[in-house]
């Protein structure tokens, strides 16, 4: 219960701020300048949305250990990430981005797109990346057969099924490095074993381990 309200939290304070910064640029603000003024550029960058916010939160020290920096917005759509791309990734001058997005466009947490747009919004930021000199690592949306939050929507698993064999696609014919976390998580029903996640969405603090080992691996393909 206790990891489930940490979600529920994350959620509902970044769904108040959206009406005073949508696009969420003062979530990362003040660490922005900081690593600015340091010139204490990390390694890498996630950006994301409540998944790798919630990452960061159980893990730190996968974080902070391999300087790694966490960009995750709890309630995110991949047209916010999008927007505040430069601001969040490209100003810190990382070697690489991990993007995982589509999750929140799924679930029309702001409105409706089409998964053809989530996927155009994700190449975009592989197309900002890369005229930056970033290495762009493109994520799976992770298993989800249904919101808690929006249990009206229908067939959640395909549609995410769907947007992943596009990205999959995408990488492939860019010559991008692709890491499958829904092939290495999902079960039969297209979600997430109970074991895993505590809502059904959101990989618990043990199933990051799991991520975590696939990421790096990814990380180091990608050098």
């Amino acid at each position: 219960m206790k990891k489930l309200a940490i979600t529920l939290i994350l959620t509902t304070m970044s769904i108040f701020g959206f009406a005073q910064d949508w696009f969420g640029y003062n979530v990362y603000k003040a660490d922005n300048e900081r690593i600015i003024a340091a010139k204490d550029y990390p390694e890498v960058v996630f950006m994301g949305n409540s998944i790798t916010e919630l990452w960061a939160y159980y893990h730190p020290n996968f974080f902070s250990d391999n300087h790694f920096c966490g960009r995750g917005i709890s309630g995110q759509t991949s047209a916010q990430m999008l927007v505040r791309f430069y601001e969040d990734v490209v100003a810190l001058h990382p070697k690489a981005v991990v993007i995982m997005a589509g999750t929140n466009d799924v679930a029309h947490n702001d409105y409706w797109v089409s998964p053809e747009r989530v996927v155009e919004n994700i190449i975009a930021m592989c197309n900002i990346a890369k005229a930056n000199g970033i290495v762009p690592i493109i994520s799976s949306i992770p298993p989800c057969k249904e919101f808690p939050w929006r249990k009206e929507i229908k067939n959640v698993g395909q549609t995410i099924v769907d947007i992943n064999n596009s990205l999959k696609e995408y990488a492939a014919a860019n010559k991008i490095v692709y890491v499958d976390y829904h092939a290495a998580l999902a079960d039969e029903q297209l979600g997430f074993p109970k074991s895993m996640s505590d809502d059904g969405c959101h990989p618990n603090a043990d199933t990051y381990y799991i991520m975590e080992e696939m990421v790096l691996k990814a990380i180091q393909k990608a050098r």
